[in-house]
């Protein structure tokens, strides 16, 4: 019996054939893998384009009736961005859940063999292979300093322990809130000027920063918009993800 990332034993008498997706990233995955298998998805998976399957509400809300009458014999979800109440009581109404944990690129690399070849048995997707090729590849960036603000009234920024923060390491980038003890800490929008970060990265989710809602807040500081889905998804948009996160954040250059 597989268990999976929290290593929590997940009976599946065969590889899954309907399946419904609690995070965006991995809706995306196996809607591009699988997507016969795909039966249902929350209201904020977005990709790919056009995606058509019964909504299951969100992330931390999950309608758990429409999903245990969609029959999934798998249900995918997210340590982080999904609760822990909802996956036991899908356990408890028969549903296997399967739980990742990602909170590096490494981890979204294993976690998405394990998910597509061990528990899927299809293999691993050429796009996951794609990405592990790309982000093997040694740090292109030139050692900029970054804050990576994912919210604001409060404002919140990237800490440490993230799938975030260790893309940004991969791209040769400092983060000034690497060392906090917290993931996401709240800080004041003064001591994230105050950090002395070269770019402040602003992406377009989980709050949806904009050329009019963002860059006020730090004058005389550079600022990116970034894609959020190249910053925290990790499906498909992966491999691409690097390239155009360098060129937005202007990280490589004399």
């Amino acid at each position: 019996m597989p268990a999976d990332d929290l290593g929590t034993a997940v009976d599946l008498p065969r590889a899954p054939r309907r399946v419904v997706s609690l995070v965006p990233s991995l809706t995306e995955a196996l809607a591009v893998t699988v997507p016969e298998r795909l039966v249902g998805a929350t209201d904020w998976c977005t990709h790919p384009a056009g995606l058509d399957v019964p909504r299951v509400r969100g992330t931390k809300n999950p309608d758990r009736a429409a999903i245990e009458a969609l029959a999934p014999d798998l249900v995918v979800a997210n340590q982080e961005e999904n609760r822990r109440l909802d996956v036991d009581r899908l356990r408890a109404a028969g549903v296997p859940v399967w739980v990742t944990v990602i909170e590096s690129v490494d981890q979204a690399l294993a976690s998405m063999r394990r998910l597509f070849d061990e528990v899927l048995d299809v293999g691993e997707p050429g796009w996951l292979t794609a990405a592990a090729d790309v982000w093997a590849e040694p740090a292109p960036g030139r050692g900029l300093r970054v804050a990576v603000p994912v919210w604001r009234d409060p404002w919140m920024v990237v800490g440490a322990r993230t799938f975030t923060g260790d893309v940004v390491a991969r791209l040769g980038l400092v983060n000034v809130f690497a060392g906090s003890d917290d993931r996401y800490p709240a800080v004041a929008v003064e001591a994230i000027a105050a950090a002395g970060p070269d770019v402040v990265v602003l992406p377009d989710e989980p709050y949806e920063f904009t050329a009019d809602d963002g860059p006020e807040a730090f004058p005389g500081t550079r600022t990116a918009l970034v894609s959020g889905r190249d910053l925290t998804w990790y499906g498909p948009s992966l491999a691409p993800a690097r390239a155009r996160l360098l060129e937005a954040i202007g990280a490589i250059g004399t």
